[in-house]
């Protein structure tokens, strides 16, 4: 999960797996894959930051075929 700050100021938590698009219109708008949307105060480089620090946290960049690596160390 990341927080980010909806335009009221009130907190939330967002489940950055769930996360199809960010875009800056120039309010940040993120979409889901359900289509839901969210606008936040965050700017987009500092959802992408959020988003980049959860996937590590879960580890799902660990994969080297997932990060685009070719050939895995052994």
């Amino acid at each position: 999960m990341i927080e980010l700050t909806r335009l009221n100021g009130k907190s939330f938590s967002l489940n950055a797996l769930y996360i199809e698009l960010v875009e800056s219109f120039p309010d940040t708008t993120i979409t889901l894959t359900n289509g839901k949307k969210f606008i936040v105060t965050e700017s987009e480089e500092e959802v992408r930051k959020k988003v980049a620090q959860f996937y590590k946290s879960i580890q799902v960049l660990s994969n080297p075929h997932l990060r685009g690596d070719d050939d895995e160390k052994q």
